[in-house]
């Protein structure tokens, strides 16, 4: 098993910059594959922001090209967002998203984090 634990989000001005830490606590014999941040926002479902394979290939939405970077430190089970030029529609609570290893049917969830972007 494994718990995700998100922080970094906060009120900021658009134009701006954040980011995020998910830290992982596993067990042992858990073996961290993709992981990936997702977002929703009031009223709409949730979507994803970026993902990242162990080997560190990384996906994103068109949405936050350019502008958000995700990346992974696996020595400290730990994945980032840099948020860069902020925008008021990535006011969202903020998901970490984890898969075990070979097992992508196996997904698990932080409790989000808050990010809201004034215009």
């Amino acid at each position: 098993q494994v718990q995700l634990v998100e922080s970094g989000g906060d009120l900021v001005q658009a134009g701006g910059s954040l980011r995020l830490s998910c830290v992982a606590s596993r067990t042992l014999r858990f073996v961290i594959g993709n992981m990936g941040w997702y977002r929703q926002a009031p009223g709409k479902q949730r979507e994803l922001v970026a993902t990242i394979t162990r080997g560190g290939t990384t996906n994103y939405a068109d949405s936050v090209k350019g502008r958000f970077t995700i990346s992974r430190d696996s020595a400290k089970d730990t994945m980032y967002l840099q948020m860069t030029n902020l925008k008021p529609e990535d006011t969202a609570v903020y998901y970490c998203n984890a898969k075990r290893y070979l097992s992508s049917a196996e997904s698990f969830w932080g409790q989000g984090t808050q990010v809201t972007v004034s215009s």
